[in-house]
């Protein structure tokens, strides 16, 4: 009955063929930048979560579909940076071996071996509020730290590295939506989140004469620290 279910779902018919979704979501929390990957069992295979696009669906809502089956998650931060084309990332054995894992037949033409090209979309949200689940194909779905990644299937490696490339360049510029922070922190707080997704420290004083200068943030008043002349300002990000 499961096997009949897992043949249902994976029915190529309903999709728009040869294009799908490559997601790389990218998960931070108490300083730690993670990356969420499925993983195939049986195959030693790990790989982006995936999808496909609905004949009558937009591309975007297809993307934030299968954000929310792998995360759980709604409205949160969703953006395309690339295209993935090229010829050479065509290997239909990784899909082979993902499905004779799971003892589905399939015929040399079978749909999810042909050639794909992928959007690329980024996400990065706070991995504590993420219940991962992996797809009908995948074993688990869990977070990696991104310093220590497992071997990825065919360019997997190559799409979190142009992910990551794309959220460090436009950070300044997308960090209120990411929603990471608590309502008010402080300067430090916020560099500390830099810090971490850029992989280097970062000057204090340059750091916050760059982030005041963006006028996105309000500040709000001194931390309580019990010595009030060294307390820090809290900082919101300015509602408009």
């Amino acid at each position: 009955m499961r096997k009949k279910t897992l043949e249902n779902q994976l029915d190529g018919t309903k999709y728009l063929p040869g294009l799908a979704i490559d997601m790389v979501i990218f998960g931070f929390h108490d300083n730690q930048l993670k990356v969420l990957l499925l993983e195939y069992e049986n195959t030693d295979l790990f790989a982006l979560p995936a999808g496909f696009i609905k004949k009558e669906e937009d591309v975007n809502r297809a993307a934030r579909r299968s954000l929310e089956q792998r995360t759980g998650l709604k409205n949160i931060y969703l953006e395309q940076f690339y295209v993935f084309g090229n010829h050479k990332r065509h290997n239909p054995t990784p899909l082979k071996a993902i499905l004779k894992g799971r003892n589905l037949k399939f015929k040399k033409d079978h749909w999810l071996l042909g050639r794909f090209v992928s959007i690329g979309y980024y996400a990065l949200v706070d991995f504590t509020q993420v219940v991962p689940k992996p797809d009908p194909l995948a074993d688990r779905c869990n977070w990696y730290d991104l310093t220590n990644l497992p071997p990825l299937m065919l360019d997997h490696h190559e799409i979190i590295q142009k992910a990551l490339e794309t959220l460090r360049v436009n950070l300044d510029r997308k960090l209120i939506g990411f929603n990471l922070l608590p309502d008010t922190f402080t300067i430090g707080d916020l560099q500390l989140l830099y810090e971490t997704i850029l992989g280097e420290k970062l000057n204090r004083s340059s750091f916050q004469r760059k982030i005041l200068s963006l006028q996105i943030l309000e500040r709000i008043e001194k931390k309580y620290t019990g010595g009030a002349h060294k307390a820090p300002y809290l900082y919101r990000f300015k509602q408009n």
